[in-house]
């Protein structure tokens, strides 16, 4: 038998196929499972996922756009200076393109939820006001951790699950900063990274940083609640409750889901506002209309009311 008829056994035993798009780097690897179409796609979705089929964020995300964005970051007057890059964006987001990361739907909703992610990262970190050179939208990633910690952030609530390391301070640090010693215990048991213990460990690697914010935006607060993810990209369908609490999916929702009443159900207030002006002029920098954005109701979270009121046990990222 010819050793072309066994090459296309063994292709068939396997079903793989191998679509290569440009050099070695963005190979796409391609199989079936239970007629599911499943993908490996270059260095940047190395787990078999559905979402891998899809291009990943190099493809559309270029070093220029992130200095677009953030384009104050490294200013004299900046407070992270040299902190933030590109690469380590893109390095620690390979830990979640293959869960739908900006690699759900097709390319304008990759760069919609690539857009809102980045809204909350520039928001919460931006040192802008509103007659900075550049204008107040370009300060992101000016910060790295909260400057002037009012407290410890450590629950005794959480004593037995995730106990305060004697000396730790768990003020907020990252690209979406976290605080408290529950989401640091929480969110280093996810990335592997003895964040309980080391919670500087976060403002000390810009990789994890990002990596931390990924994993706010990925996961749950609550396992009966939707993600900021899930419900930017419509994965999550509003219960009766949610209609009524005037909860849609949107950006607006981002922002409910991860903040409460601290930006929510307020009204027309700033603290949302800033967070929305970010989102559009993120959007315009990346070649989108801001009109994809949606109608407004998507967009705000001014009459809605909170996932998590700031009355029950604090669960959210800040």
């Amino acid at each position: 038998m010819k050793a072309s008829v066994w090459i296309i056994l063994a292709l068939a035993l396997v079903n793989l196929a191998l679509v290569v798009n440009g050099d070695d780097s963005e190979k796409t690897i391609v199989k079936t499972v239970k007629g599911k179409k499943l993908c490996k796609r270059g260095w940047e979705c190395l787990d078999w996922s559905e979402y891998c089929c899809n291009q990943t964020i190099s493809d559309f995300f270029q070093p220029y756009q992130f200095e677009n964005l953030f384009s104050k970051r490294n200013t004299p007057v900046a407070h992270a200076v040299g902190f933030w890059d590109y690469q380590s964006f893109i390095l620690a987001s390979t830990s979640f393109q293959h869960l739908g990361f900006c690699t759900t739907g097709g390319k304008t909703m990759q760069m919609k939820e690539l857009a809102a992610f980045l809204a909350h990262v520039g928001c919460k970190t931006s040192c802008g006001y509103g007659v900075a050179t550049g204008g107040p939208l370009a300060w992101g990633l000016c910060y790295n951790r909260e400057m002037s910690p009012s407290q410890s952030y450590c629950d005794d609530f959480y004593k037995y699950t995730y106990p305060c390391t004697p000396g730790a301070e768990y003020y907020g640090r990252g690209a979406i900063p976290i605080f408290w010693n529950y989401n640091y215990g929480a969110a280093g048991e996810a990335l592997k990274e003895d964040l309980l213990n080391h919670p500087e460990y976060i403002e000390q690697n810009a990789t994890l940083a990002f990596k931390a914010a990924m994993w706010r935006w990925v996961t749950p607060i609550k396992k009966s609640q939707p993600s900021a993810h899930e419900i930017f990209v419509g994965k999550w369908k509003p219960t009766k409750n949610d209609t009524l609490a005037k909860r849609v999916p949107g950006f607006g929702a981002t922002m409910n889901v991860l903040y409460g009443d601290q930006v929510c159900g307020q009204g027309d207030i700033d603290a949302m506002n800033n967070f929305i002006s970010h989102y559009q002029y993120y959007l315009d920098l990346l070649g989108l209309n801001r009109d994809e954005a949606g109608p407004h109701e998507y967009l705000t979270c001014a009459e809605q009311a909170a996932f998590n009121p700031s009355t029950s046990s604090p669960s959210a990222s800040s």
